[in-house]
């Protein structure tokens, strides 16, 4: 249409902020000049908020991405994003413009409804998913999930056996640490734990996601798309774990002793075991 966004001053601190009104699947974005005017960006950056206050920049290869912009007012300029945003606002900052003119931008922000399950912690409290093992594949798990907090360390996962197997994914200053822990050192000598760290700083207050897949010995362990996979020897296909998972903090204190174990105080979105979308199922049990 006529018209578009023209800031009053053409410097590097204009931006054109968008609100969706709630969390939003972004996968495109097309820009034109203002109309029938001189004035068009030539490359701009995109950011994106939950909140309008937390901000990330759109990354690609892992660096910010510039976006090409126009090269005259009126054609479509129209970019396909490598990976969706979920996001409720946006933000366009020009980069460059016309020399011969100003600032001028006309947007169309491509997408649909981003549906999710949200539950939020208090550092005091946890869920436990307790399941029927008659239904279990006991060679596979597949566990995946968001969570975004501020603080720096907390259980995010936790599942123990009756001879002291356990399973713990939990935040350590900023980092997300996978132990795994064969309570038998016996039976297990070679490979009484193993642990994995991935990621920093998540403690930023953004969504980060987390997928743990667990095929025989086999195990994936995926942080915002940083993945470590290892083998692990002998028996631990064969965990003795009991049929219960609890998310967000360990339901008996001290019943592993050997991490700092502070319950998480945050949001999880969307948890998934093996297909079962936990926190729908406690909302609605």
């Amino acid at each position: 249409g006529a018209g578009g966004w023209s800031p009053l001053v053409s410097n590097k601190y204009q931006w054109l902020q968008i609100d969706l009104g709630e969390r939003t699947e972004i996968t495109a974005v097309a820009t034109q000049g203002g109309y029938g005017s001189s004035d068009w960006v030539t490359s701009y950056l995109l950011m994106f908020s939950d909140s309008g206050q937390n901000w990330k920049q759109y990354r690609q290869e892992e660096s910010i991405w510039a976006f090409s912009g126009n090269t005259n007012a009126d054609s479509v300029v129209y970019y396909k994003l490598q990976h969706s945003i979920n996001a409720r606002f946006l933000r366009f900052v020009p980069l460059d413009w016309n020399p011969n003119g100003r600032i001028g931008m006309r947007i169309e922000v491509y997408g649909c409804t981003y549906r999710s399950e949200v539950v939020g912690f208090d550092g005091k409290s946890c869920l436990i998913y307790a399941f029927n093992q008659k239904l279990m594949s006991a060679l596979k798990d597949v566990i995946s999930m968001k969570f975004k907090t501020m603080q720096s360390d907390g259980i995010l996962l936790h599942r123990e056996g009756q001879n002291g197997d356990h399973i713990t994914l939990e935040l350590i200053k900023g980092k997300l640490s996978l132990l795994i822990n064969l309570g038998d050192t016996k039976t297990h000598p070679s490979n009484a734990q193993i642990n994995i760290t991935l990621g920093s700083l998540l403690d930023d207050q953004h969504w980060h996601s987390v997928l743990i897949e667990h095929f025989n010995n086999q195990v994936n362990f995926t942080v915002d798309k940083h993945t470590h996979h290892f083998h692990a020897k002998g028996e631990f296909s064969y965990l003795d774990l009991d049929y219960e998972l609890s998310f967000g903090g360990i339901p008996v204190p001290g019943k592993s002793g050997t991490l700092s174990h502070r319950n998480f105080h945050g949001c999880f979105e969307n948890i998934n075991y093996n297909g079962v979308n936990i926190i729908d199922l406690a909302r609605r049990h």
